[in-house]
């Protein structure tokens, strides 16, 4: 899991790895499997709707001394499509594909999608 936060503690839990730094941003990689991580998010732990338990991303971030950022939509959907591409060549999605995967939108859409949001912000700059 990551976390994309305007500010971090100088000092980060063992669970917790800065990946990038920009003069804005800092990108956090969380191991979410991690037993004290886990611990965290039992102690937080709230019902947030009848009958669904979950921890708020504003406590998690309180607790941990990160406050979030909020990154442009230039810069997700950016990520958004880095990732895109990513799963088109990805093996497993490939294997998908060849087993008879034949959504009624298909990665090519979701593109295009992508690239409409991209010219409809940069046109509106």
């Amino acid at each position: 899991m990551k976390l994309y936060a305007k500010t971090i503690p100088q000092t980060l839990p063992d669970w917790a790895t800065l990946v990038t730094k920009s003069a804005d941003l800092f990108e956090v990689e969380i191991n979410d499997e991690h037993p004290s991580f886990q611990s965290l998010l039992e102690e937080l732990a709230t019902e947030i709707e009848p009958g669904t338990f979950g921890v708020k991303a504003e406590d998690l971030c309180s607790r941990l001394g990160i406050e979030m950022s909020n990154p442009n939509l230039h810069y997700l959907v950016e990520q958004a499509q880095n990732l895109i591409s990513q799963i088109a060549t990805h093996p497993d999605y490939k294997k998908l594909l060849s087993a008879g995967y034949q959504p009624d939108l298909n990665i090519a859409d979701a593109q295009t999608a992508l690239t409409y949001l991209q010219w409809e912000l940069e046109r509106n700059r």
